[in-house]
């Protein structure tokens, strides 16, 4: 059995277009120890069907996404992040923190490099409904620390778009949250 370390290390070493499947076949050793990653994975996952493992994995970065919006993804935002891969994804709780865990990792690395991607994978694998529930999902990582800051805000909006939801569909979700939106927070009364 790999040590969760040893496991953890070598999955942050793999990128998440490698998750979903969307790199071109490894040519190097270094490709190589990459797919010995994603086998480890896989195995781990290999329950999970593909088509909803990429989905899950589309679903998870794009909560990582907006949890690194600040360049700071949080202990709140991370619990929210599994607890939501856990009951959204139908994950057991190890499985969604394994998958949370190379979400944040991929997020921290390559950032905006790999957000149109898979965003762009989700809009396709996702219904309608599914992208209303990720989009309540953005907002419920985004205020698990009680607050929604202007850039998790844009960062959700941004996502909205790229999803091709509606604006009136990113302000009703909105409004559900509107409490922790900080650009809409009353400033305390002056003594």
């Amino acid at each position: 059995m790999v040590e969760p370390t040893t496991c953890y290390f070598e999955l942050e070493q793999m990128t998440l277009l490698e998750l979903l499947g969307l790199s071109r076949p490894a040519e190097t050793e270094a490709h190589s120890s990459e797919a010995d990653a994603l086998r480890r994975i896989v195995s781990a996952l290999d329950e999970i069907e593909p088509e909803k493992a990429r989905y899950i994995a589309c679903f998870a970065y794009l909560l990582g996404r907006v949890a690194n919006a600040d360049l700071d993804i949080s202990e709140d935002e991370t619990r929210e992040m599994e607890r939501i891969v856990e009951s959204r994804g139908g994950l057991p709780e190890a499985q969604a923190v394994l998958v949370v865990q190379i979400a944040k990792s991929q997020n921290k690395a390559f950032g905006s490099t790999q957000s149109f991607t898979v965003t762009q994978e989700f809009n396709q694998l996702a219904t309608r409904p599914q992208k209303l529930a990720m989009l309540d999902c953005l907002f419920a990582v985004s205020s698990s620390d009680q607050s929604i800051s202007t850039v998790e805000d844009n960062e959700i909006r941004n996502i909205a778009r790229e999803l091709r939801l509606d604006h009136s569909d990113f302000i009703a979700s909105r409004s559900t949250y509107r409490q922790y939106i900080e650009t809409l927070k009353r400033p305390a009364p002056s003594a």
